[in-house]
């Protein structure tokens, strides 16, 4: 019987989502179009199915997944490109916060999955993406610590086997790193996104300062009530007088 990886139905709901127009506010902040971001779900699911091969040696099989880990790399790079200093700086913080995270949560829980109280398929995406986002805070910084911070995470891993001479088989970005490269992703970004929606709220609206002038640009204006008739809204303020 087929097994669809669970990565990979996430990804199909999200597709979903995103033909339905549900997910267009999480797409605008983080610039991303609807074909954009199609094309790059596609691609993580077709390239999920590719390996790479990596150096090795007799007792080690190691390969690059390009699903997994090319496609997201391309992805990061891409929103590394479209942002602040300030949120670049975050993203790579987060980067490795995440991979420090993920490794002290297997050495803290035991790295056996049999010892350990939570499948590693669900913990160290829940733990990647939690620190993601207290460390990244932005949609598109959680987002690139979380993927990126798995994926270094993997290649720290694979290095470990290739230098000690540790027999086995390893996978960046694929197996099991790929749900929790989805995983961890989407969580993040759900954080960003439900935290920082409730924090604007609380605040009357969007923090103008350090944001990019692309962002800012596409912030309208709050409604103004007349003064004269004590209702109505107008964003002229010529229309008032």
């Amino acid at each position: 019987m087929l097994r669809i990886p669970f990565g990979t139905i996430i990804l199909l709901i999200i597709s979903l989502l995103i033909y339905f127009g549900v997910a267009q506010r999480v797409l605008d902040k983080l610039r991303l179009s609807d074909r954009a971001a199609l094309g790059a779900i596609a691609a993580i699911i077709v390239g999920s199915f590719i390996n790479i091969p990596l150096p090795g040696w007799a007792r080690l099989e190691a390969s690059l997944n390009i699903g997994g880990g090319v496609v997201p790399i391309v992805l990061a790079g891409y929103l590394m490109t479209d942002t602040t200093n300030l949120e670049r700086a975050r993203a790579l913080a987060g980067v490795v916060a995440t991979a420090v995270a993920i490794y002290l949560a297997g050495l803290f829980l035991k790295a056996e999955p049999e010892t350990m109280f939570m499948d590693p398929l669900y913990l160290y995406p829940l733990v990647g993406g939690v620190v993601a986002y207290l460390v990244g805070r932005s949609r598109r910084s959680a987002f690139i610590a979380a993927t990126m911070g798995i994926l270094l995470f993997d290649l720290i891993t694979y290095l470990r086997m290739l230098i000690s001479r540790i027999p086995g088989a390893v996978v960046i970005g694929g197996g099991g790193a790929f749900d929790a490269i989805v995983i961890a992703g989407l969580l993040a970004v759900l954080l960003a996104e439900f935290i920082g929606e409730t924090r604007e709220r609380l605040q009357g609206g969007p923090v103008e300062r350090g944001r990019a002038q692309a962002l800012l640009k596409h912030l309208k204006p709050l409604p103004v009530k007349n003064k004269k008739d004590g209702g109505g809204e107008s964003g002229d303020p010529e229309k008032e007088n």
